[in-house]
């Protein structure tokens, strides 16, 4: 096939389809502008890999503060690049202020939540209320965040189930950050005998359990806290400390609870 050939069927696509901002779009015109957006999409992606992980690694961040930088510049070069491309088409970037009025009245009808989402992924991003690797509990979620995307947060849980959390349930809502402070947490184990149990042989199996485990901190020590005497029965509360991202706390307190229940029973105390 000659050139003269190429050059037929591509004076083809230059036909006229309509015109926006004071510009003429072809068939033509419109492949080279799908083609240049679609570059713009790609260098923000690689860009924003290479960031995470090449450039950053260097300055001995963590995984949740390069995903961050890394999530901010790529929506950076999208904007720029979204411009530079539209003006070397030739298209007149006033004619879209009627295009941004009506997405406005988008916003405050259909997209709002969208739009809520968005801010409050930026929000995350840069306050970093939560991080990735942050074991968390957002009403009756509990697990670990493993994404922060734009409009939404992965957060898996313990039975490793994945679920889609919107960013804007982070700023409105109570989260309870496990990882926030980076130290322990403690675990309040209940634990009730009968009324005759003998208070002291009790809190020296809860000490004993307590020291067996291997998630329970030795610092800070554990302790037992007495707070009932009446109705038939003693109340008793086992406080232990660990390491979030080492064990669930619904794993702990099951392990603690499965020990103190074949203690009472190997000396006879009954619960209440």
């Amino acid at each position: 096939m000659d050139w003269d050939t190429w050059g037929a069927r591509l004076g083809a696509l230059d036909i006229r389809l309509f015109s926006f901002g004071g510009t003429n779009f072809t068939v033509l015109s419109l492949m080279k502008l799908a083609l240049a957006l679609m570059l713009v999409f790609v260098i923000a992606a690689q860009l924003r890999r290479w960031m995470v992980a090449r450039l950053l690694v260097r300055f001995q961040m963590d995984l949740g503060t390069r995903q961050a930088i890394g999530s901010v510049v790529r929506y950076l070069v999208l904007i720029v690049g979204i411009v530079i491309v539209l003006q070397n088409a030739g298209v007149n970037l006033t004619a879209f202020s009627v295009v941004a009025g009506a997405l406005g009245v988008g916003v405050g009808f259909g997209l709002q939540n969208v739009f809520s989402n968005f801010i409050s992924g930026l929000i995350i991003m840069l306050e970093r209320p939560i991080k990735i690797g942050d074991r968390i509990e957002l009403a009756n979620i509990e697990g670990v965040v493993q994404d922060i995307g734009a409009r939404r947060t992965t957060v898996v849980t313990n039975d490793n189930v994945a679920i889609l959390v919107p960013n804007q349930r982070f700023i409105t809502d109570n989260v309870f950050n496990l990882a926030y402070l980076n130290s322990p947490v403690r675990l309040r184990v209940p634990v009730n005998v009968a009324g005759s149990s003998d208070i002291e042989l009790v809190r020296g199996l809860l000490i004993e359990v307590a020291a067996g485990n291997t998630h329970v901190l030795k610092q800070p020590e554990p302790s037992v806290f007495l707070l009932s005497l009446g109705g038939g029965a003693k109340g008793f509360e086992l406080l232990v400390w660990y390491h979030p991202n080492a064990v669930t706390r619904q794993q702990l307190t099951s392990e603690l609870n499965f020990e103190i229940g074949r203690r009472l029973a190997a000396h006879e105390i009954a619960n209440a």
